[in-house]
Protein backbone atom coordinates (compact mmCIF):
# COMPACT_ATOMS: atom_id res chain seq x y z
CA UNK A 1 0.00 0.00 0.00
CA UNK A 2 2.74 1.93 0.54
CA UNK A 3 6.11 3.74 -0.99
CA UNK A 4 8.67 6.14 -1.02
CA UNK A 5 8.89 9.74 -2.11
CA UNK A 6 11.37 12.51 -2.59
CA UNK A 7 10.21 16.09 -1.21
CA UNK A 8 12.81 18.76 -1.79
CA UNK A 9 13.20 22.02 0.03
CA UNK A 10 15.82 25.09 0.04
CA UNK A 11 18.67 22.91 1.57
CA UNK A 12 18.32 19.31 0.52
CA UNK A 13 15.42 16.90 0.00
CA UNK A 14 14.18 13.94 2.26
CA UNK A 15 12.22 10.84 2.43
CA UNK A 16 8.62 10.44 3.01
CA UNK A 17 6.26 7.26 3.20
CA UNK A 18 3.70 7.78 1.01
CA UNK A 19 0.17 5.41 1.15
CA UNK A 20 -2.86 5.95 -1.00
CA UNK A 21 -6.44 4.38 -0.84
CA UNK A 22 -8.17 2.31 -3.09
CA UNK A 23 -9.60 4.25 -5.84
CA UNK A 24 -13.17 3.14 -4.86
CA UNK A 25 -12.62 3.85 -1.23
CA UNK A 26 -10.90 7.44 -1.81
CA UNK A 27 -11.75 10.82 -0.24
CA UNK A 28 -9.89 13.30 -2.08
CA UNK A 29 -8.48 14.81 1.22
CA UNK A 30 -4.88 13.81 2.54
CA UNK A 31 -3.34 13.84 5.86
CA UNK A 32 0.35 14.70 7.10
CA UNK A 33 1.75 12.24 9.87
CA UNK A 34 4.10 13.47 11.81
CA UNK A 35 6.56 11.19 13.38
CA UNK A 36 7.60 10.99 16.96
CA UNK A 37 11.35 10.53 17.94
CA UNK A 38 11.53 7.69 16.63
CA UNK A 39 11.56 8.12 13.01
CA UNK A 40 9.47 6.38 9.72
CA UNK A 41 9.06 3.19 12.01
CA UNK A 42 6.55 0.42 11.85
CA UNK A 43 4.32 2.38 13.75
CA UNK A 44 4.41 5.53 11.43
CA UNK A 45 3.78 3.01 8.50
CA UNK A 46 1.00 1.59 9.58
CA UNK A 47 -0.49 4.88 11.23
CA UNK A 48 -0.48 6.06 6.88
CA UNK A 49 -1.46 2.34 5.71
CA UNK A 50 -4.77 2.54 8.32
CA UNK A 51 -6.03 6.15 7.16
CA UNK A 52 -5.50 5.04 3.47
CA UNK A 53 -7.56 2.16 4.20
CA UNK A 54 -10.35 4.91 5.04
CA UNK A 55 -10.00 6.65 2.11
CA UNK A 56 -7.30 9.38 2.71
CA UNK A 57 -3.89 9.64 0.91
CA UNK A 58 -1.45 9.65 3.83
CA UNK A 59 2.06 10.34 3.92
CA UNK A 60 4.51 10.57 6.69
CA UNK A 61 7.66 12.93 6.34
CA UNK A 62 11.43 11.94 7.25
CA UNK A 63 11.79 14.92 9.73
CA UNK A 64 15.48 13.94 10.87
CA UNK A 65 16.98 13.86 7.92
CA UNK A 66 19.03 16.69 8.35
CA UNK A 67 20.34 14.90 11.21
CA UNK A 68 20.74 10.96 10.06
CA UNK A 69 18.39 10.14 6.73
CA UNK A 70 16.05 7.12 7.60
CA UNK A 71 15.79 6.52 11.28
CA UNK A 72 13.78 3.60 11.87
CA UNK A 73 13.57 2.83 15.94
CA UNK A 74 11.14 1.14 18.50
CA UNK A 75 10.77 2.05 21.97
CA UNK A 76 11.26 -1.18 23.28
CA UNK A 77 15.57 -1.01 23.85
CA UNK A 78 17.49 1.31 25.85
CA UNK A 79 19.75 1.67 22.78
CA UNK A 80 17.19 2.96 20.74
CA UNK A 81 15.64 5.30 23.37
CA UNK A 82 19.35 6.91 23.86
CA UNK A 83 19.36 7.22 20.03
CA UNK A 84 16.08 8.91 19.45
CA UNK A 85 16.24 11.18 22.40
CA UNK A 86 19.61 11.90 21.13
CA UNK A 87 17.79 12.85 17.48
CA UNK A 88 15.07 14.80 19.61
CA UNK A 89 17.56 16.92 21.35
CA UNK A 90 19.34 17.69 18.35
CA UNK A 91 16.05 18.62 16.50
CA UNK A 92 15.04 22.06 15.22
CA UNK A 93 11.86 22.65 15.20
CA UNK A 94 11.58 25.55 12.67
CA UNK A 95 13.02 23.65 10.39
CA UNK A 96 10.89 20.98 11.19
CA UNK A 97 7.68 23.42 10.15
CA UNK A 98 9.66 24.13 7.03
CA UNK A 99 9.64 20.24 6.17
CA UNK A 100 5.90 20.06 7.15
CA UNK A 101 4.89 22.93 5.07
CA UNK A 102 7.02 21.10 1.81
CA UNK A 103 4.75 18.15 2.78
CA UNK A 104 1.42 19.83 3.28
CA UNK A 105 2.74 21.02 -0.70
CA UNK A 106 3.67 17.61 -2.16
CA UNK A 107 0.67 15.86 -0.75
CA UNK A 108 -1.71 18.39 -2.15
CA UNK A 109 -0.57 17.42 -5.69
CA UNK A 110 -0.76 13.68 -5.48
CA UNK A 111 -3.37 12.36 -8.07
CA UNK A 112 -6.62 12.13 -6.26
CA UNK A 113 -6.33 14.97 -3.63
CA UNK A 114 -8.74 17.15 -4.41
CA UNK A 115 -9.43 18.57 -0.86
CA UNK A 116 -8.37 19.37 2.73
CA UNK A 117 -4.97 18.22 3.89
CA UNK A 118 -4.86 17.60 7.92
CA UNK A 119 -2.29 16.87 9.81
CA UNK A 120 -1.74 14.47 12.61
CA UNK A 121 1.24 14.06 14.67
CA UNK A 122 2.58 12.11 18.11
CA UNK A 123 4.83 13.26 20.78
CA UNK A 124 7.85 15.69 19.23
CA UNK A 125 4.79 15.52 16.53
CA UNK A 126 1.94 16.15 18.57
CA UNK A 127 3.93 19.83 18.97
CA UNK A 128 4.43 20.15 15.18
CA UNK A 129 1.04 19.30 14.59
CA UNK A 130 0.05 21.87 17.19
CA UNK A 131 2.59 24.59 15.18
CA UNK A 132 0.96 23.09 11.70
CA UNK A 133 -2.42 24.80 13.17
CA UNK A 134 -0.57 27.98 13.60
CA UNK A 135 2.13 28.14 11.08
CA UNK A 136 0.67 26.79 7.79
CA UNK A 137 -2.49 26.67 5.32
CA UNK A 138 -2.91 22.79 7.30
CA UNK A 139 -6.57 22.61 6.80
CA UNK A 140 -7.06 20.44 10.55
CA UNK A 141 -4.82 19.45 12.88
CA UNK A 142 -4.79 16.55 15.52
CA UNK A 143 -2.08 16.93 18.62
CA UNK A 144 -1.42 13.33 20.22
CA UNK A 145 0.15 14.22 23.48
CA UNK A 146 2.29 16.58 22.09
CA UNK A 147 5.66 17.74 23.97
CA UNK A 148 6.65 21.32 24.66
CA UNK A 149 3.48 22.91 23.13
CA UNK A 150 3.59 25.17 26.46
CA UNK A 151 6.50 27.09 25.37
CA UNK A 152 4.50 27.82 22.19
CA UNK A 153 1.08 29.22 23.46
CA UNK A 154 1.89 32.39 22.26
CA UNK A 155 1.41 31.27 18.78
CA UNK A 156 -2.41 30.55 20.05
CA UNK A 157 -4.14 33.26 18.30
CA UNK A 158 -3.19 32.42 15.28
CA UNK A 159 -5.01 28.94 14.79
CA UNK A 160 -8.06 29.60 12.44
CA UNK A 161 -8.48 25.97 11.45
CA UNK A 162 -10.21 23.37 13.67
CA UNK A 163 -7.55 21.22 16.14
CA UNK A 164 -8.27 18.55 17.75
CA UNK A 165 -5.97 17.41 20.97
CA UNK A 166 -5.37 14.42 22.84
CA UNK A 167 -4.01 14.83 26.18
CA UNK A 168 -2.79 11.54 28.67
CA UNK A 169 -3.43 12.27 32.30
CA UNK A 170 -0.57 10.62 33.75
CA UNK A 171 1.91 11.70 30.79
CA UNK A 172 5.41 11.33 32.19
CA UNK A 173 6.70 13.55 29.50
CA UNK A 174 4.66 16.56 30.00
CA UNK A 175 4.29 17.99 33.83
CA UNK A 176 0.55 18.21 35.25
CA UNK A 177 1.57 21.63 35.61
CA UNK A 178 2.47 22.01 31.73
CA UNK A 179 -0.67 19.77 30.75
CA UNK A 180 -2.88 22.39 32.80
CA UNK A 181 -1.49 25.68 31.33
CA UNK A 182 -2.04 24.21 27.73
CA UNK A 183 -5.87 23.69 28.54
CA UNK A 184 -6.45 26.71 30.49
CA UNK A 185 -4.79 28.70 27.14
CA UNK A 186 -6.95 26.64 24.84
CA UNK A 187 -9.79 25.38 26.03
CA UNK A 188 -12.00 28.28 24.76
CA UNK A 189 -11.11 28.35 21.51
CA UNK A 190 -13.57 28.66 19.00
CA UNK A 191 -10.92 25.83 17.13
CA UNK A 192 -9.52 23.81 19.46
CA UNK A 193 -11.74 20.84 21.04
CA UNK A 194 -9.24 19.03 23.63
CA UNK A 195 -9.98 14.79 25.52
CA UNK A 196 -8.55 13.90 28.25
CA UNK A 197 -7.57 10.03 28.88
CA UNK A 198 -7.36 8.94 32.80
CA UNK A 199 -4.88 7.19 33.94
CA UNK A 200 -2.81 6.94 30.15
CA UNK A 201 0.65 7.72 30.20
CA UNK A 202 2.77 9.00 27.10
CA UNK A 203 2.06 7.59 23.91
CA UNK A 204 -0.98 5.16 24.85
CA UNK A 205 -2.08 4.70 21.57
CA UNK A 206 1.34 4.19 19.68
CA UNK A 207 0.90 0.78 18.25
CA UNK A 208 2.09 -1.96 19.66
CA UNK A 209 3.71 0.43 22.18
CA UNK A 210 4.94 -0.16 25.90
CA UNK A 211 2.36 2.12 27.23
CA UNK A 212 -0.46 0.93 24.67
CA UNK A 213 -4.04 1.18 26.13
CA UNK A 214 -6.73 -0.44 23.42
CA UNK A 215 -9.63 0.99 25.18
CA UNK A 216 -8.31 5.03 25.21
CA UNK A 217 -6.41 4.57 21.90
CA UNK A 218 -9.91 3.44 20.19
CA UNK A 219 -11.60 6.25 21.73
CA UNK A 220 -9.04 8.37 20.66
CA UNK A 221 -8.78 7.03 16.92
CA UNK A 222 -12.65 7.42 16.59
CA UNK A 223 -12.28 10.85 17.39
CA UNK A 224 -9.32 11.50 15.29
CA UNK A 225 -11.10 9.54 12.46
CA UNK A 226 -14.42 11.22 12.56
CA UNK A 227 -12.56 14.71 12.59
CA UNK A 228 -10.75 14.36 9.37
CA UNK A 229 -14.20 12.79 8.05
CA UNK A 230 -15.49 16.26 8.16
CA UNK A 231 -12.93 17.98 6.04
CA UNK A 232 -13.66 18.98 2.86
Amino acid sequence: MGQRITISVPDGSFAAYLATPEAANARGTAIVAIQEIFGINADMRETCDNFAREGFVAICPDLFWRQEPNVDLTDKTDAEWKKAIALYNGFNVDKGMTDINATIQAVRQQPGVTGGVGTVGYCLGGLLAYLSATRTGADAAVSYYGVGIDKYLDEASRISSPLLMHIAEEDEFVPAASRATIIEALEDSPHVEIHTYPGCQHAFARNKGVHYVETAAREANARTLKFFQAMT
